[in-house]
């Protein structure tokens, strides 16, 4: 009922900077909130950062000041512009949205994107 597609993953060097963007489509009706998710190789999917509706926003420790979430609600798209990147942001970056399908507040579900690779190599 609802798509992500994400884009703008690839490879960067230590120290270079990516955007990342996230259009949902389908069948919304309201979006609650947005972010990303990332899930490097032998470890668990962990929060990068998140957005809601009002634009208030949270971070994982590790990208503060570095990483940059930012919302389009009209286009209901979802950006991670990030800076300053490590070898250790490498992973597979998730995006993800809550929203409803219709007014009904039992509507409400969690999607996710397919996934892209962000490799940050010399």
């Amino acid at each position: 009922q609802v798509q992500l597609v994400e884009s703008g993953g690839g490879l960067v060097q230590p120290g270079g900077s990516l955007r990342l963007s996230c259009a949902a489509s389908g069948n919304i009706f309201r979006v609650n909130a947005m972010g990303w998710y990332r899930q490097a190789p032998g470890k668990q999917r962990e929060l990068v950062a998140t957005i809601s509706s009002s634009l208030s926003t949270i971070y994982v420790d590790s990208v503060k000041g570095r990483f940059t979430v930012s919302g389009d609600n009209a286009k209901n798209t979802v950006y991670l512009q990030m800076n300053s990147l490590k070898p250790e942001d490498t992973a597979v970056y998730y995006c993800n949205a809550d929203a409803q399908v219709n007014i009904l507040r039992s509507s409400r579900a969690v999607y996710w994107g397919q996934g892209t690779q962000v490799t940050v190599s010399s």
